[in-house]
Formats: C-alpha cells, structure tokens, sequence
C-alpha cells in the first residue's frame, strides 16, 4: 500500500534529552513537499487512567499537586505502565492502589486515546473500576504529593460541566464514560 502523501519521512532520530518518566525525541524529517526540517517531541510509555467507583457510588479521586501549572489538580488516578505490568489492567489495578490504597472487584477498558499526538506520542488507556475499597496504605513515589478524595459521581459530573475540573484525562474519563452511558439507554 503506497504511503499517504502527508506522511512525513524519518531520516534521523536521536534523543536530545532523558530524564525519569520520558524523553525528549528530535528527529529531521522530510516534508510532503520535500523540505527538510527538525521535529521534536515528547516520548513516553503507555499511561492509565482509572474512573474508580465504590459500591455506593463515589468515585474515588485525587487531589495532587501539579508543579508544571502550580496548583492543586483535583482529579483521578493516572500513571505509566510499568516493565513488569503483565497487561494494561494489571497497570491500572496496580496504579489504583498505588496512588490511592483502593482495590477494584471489577475493571474494564473505556477507551484509548492520544491526547496530545501533536507534540507527544503518548498513549492513555482509560478504565472503569467498580467495588473500590481501601485495602491499604498508599504507596506514592517520591515526586507524588496525592491526597485521597471520594466524592459522588453527580458532583465530578457536574464539575467536569462546570470547567471547575482542568485536568484534561478526567474530563476525558468522566466524558467517555457519559458518552457510553447514553449509548447504553
């Protein structure tokens, strides 16, 4: 199957710059028209995203401090997989009771997303837990400041409506899960 005639080509690839959680990709690359040009971006491992509900209903968020906007995110739990995750569900059971000492009875896929494709490849795979219940202590990586706020789902409901939420993958959980909702109807 011939190439799409806007995909750009390759010619090289280095890493310009490492650190914990991703790296910084720059790549020369040939144009549709056949220009030359630098391209640079942001590379890291798959992600999840879990919308974590308990028996009555609240969902199980997260209050985090988020440096690189100076604030406190109210949101849910989000992590990297892992080399010794088995599977992706695995990753989000682990993520859940890492950042909030939750264990689900249940979990399933919701959706998978490139959220920011333009200057990263980043992978987001979102899951819906269900039976959460604490089990444990956090276990938080040095670099993670998460408090543990359940709330009910309505009230994340309505402040993902209201704009109060910013975090881009609970807007995006809390929208795919209300998409697939109605579908459901």
């Amino acid at each position: 199957m011939p190439a799409d005639p806007l995909a750009w080509e390759t010619l090289e690839s280095d890493v310009a710059y490492t650190c914990p959680g991703f790296d910084i990709i720059t790549q020369t690359v040939r144009l549709p028209d056949g220009e030359r040009t630098d391209f640079d971006f942001l590379s890291e491992p798959p992600s999840v995203c879990i919308l974590p509900f308990t028996n009555d209903g609240d969902v199980v968020c997260i209050e985090e401090w988020r440096q690189a906007v100076g604030r406190l995110n109210h949101g849910l739990p989000v992590g990297t997989t892992e080399p010794d995750d088995e599977d992706l569900e695995t990753a989000a059971r682990r993520e859940l009771r890492e950042e909030t000492g939750h264990e689900a009875t249940t979990i399933e896929r919701l959706v998978t997303v490139e959220p920011a494709n333009g200057l990263a490849d980043s992978v987001m795979h979102f899951f819906v837990a269900r039976g959460c219940a604490p089990t444990g202590e956090q276990q938080l990586d040095a670099d993670e400041s998460i408090r543990v706020a359940p709330q009910p789902y309505d009230d994340l409901l309505e402040a993902v409506r209201a704009g109060d939420v910013r975090d881009g993958r609970t807007v995006l959980a809390v929208s795919h899960y209300e998409l697939r909702t109605t579908e459901a109807q």
